[in-house]
């Protein structure tokens, strides 16, 4: 089965100012997608294996875009996608498997925590808001954070999926509900 990407977006935001004021740190995200064809259109696929097997090599690309947009050691990640009206939402899952996760790890220079992910329909311009954690310790509380990629009217097209990666270079701005740091946590127990 062939996957032709028809389209890739990198998406790059970076907030200066918080509430309390200037940032010492600025928050910048990245979010990078491919606009893809989905074979799986067309009728019930009782196998999407094809997508899996595929997934590793489409992390790759998308992590590597990602980090190199980021320029700096990525913190927190996520991943998520659109399949357009003519698919379903198994579609991307099955893109967005632990096979494509392992990849945007390797990408970040190693994530031990389990990459956060969102799925849905949508037909083009559906906004997808992509869940950050931070990259080794999931329970790390001012980590939480999203990521909105604004798809614009020609994507997804009934017949195409919309795979994504967000990536952080910190928590967010004014963080300030206490919960666990990411050094008490990193390496501990299995939640690392």
């Amino acid at each position: 089965m062939e996957f032709v990407i028809r389209r890739l977006i990198t998406q790059v935001t970076e907030d200066r100012i918080g509430e309390s004021g200037p940032a010492e740190v600025p928050l910048r995200k990245v979010v990078v997608a491919a606009v893809m064809a989905n074979p799986f259109v067309g009728g019930f696929a009782p196998d999407l294996s094809d997508a899996v097997d595929y997934s590793p090599e489409l992390g790759d690309l998308l992590g590597a875009i990602a980090v190199s947009a980021l320029g700096v050691p990525a913190l927190s990640y996520g991943k998520g996608g659109v399949a357009g009206t003519g698919g379903s939402q198994e579609h991307v899952v099955a893109f967005i498997t632990t096979p494509f996760g392992d990849r945007l790890r390797a990408a970040v220079g190693g994530g031990a925590a389990w990459v956060s992910s969102t799925s849905l329909v949508g037909g083009p311009g559906t906004s997808l808001t992509i869940p950050l954690a931070h990259k080794d310790a999931l329970y790390v509380r001012d980590h939480y954070d999203a990521a909105t990629l604004h798809l614009d009217s020609d994507a997804p097209k009934p017949h195409e999926v919309v795979i994504a990666v967000a990536v952080a270079n910190r928590g967010r701005l004014d963080a300030r509900l206490g919960g666990l740091a990411a050094a008490e946590v990193v390496g501990k127990d299995g939640l690392s």
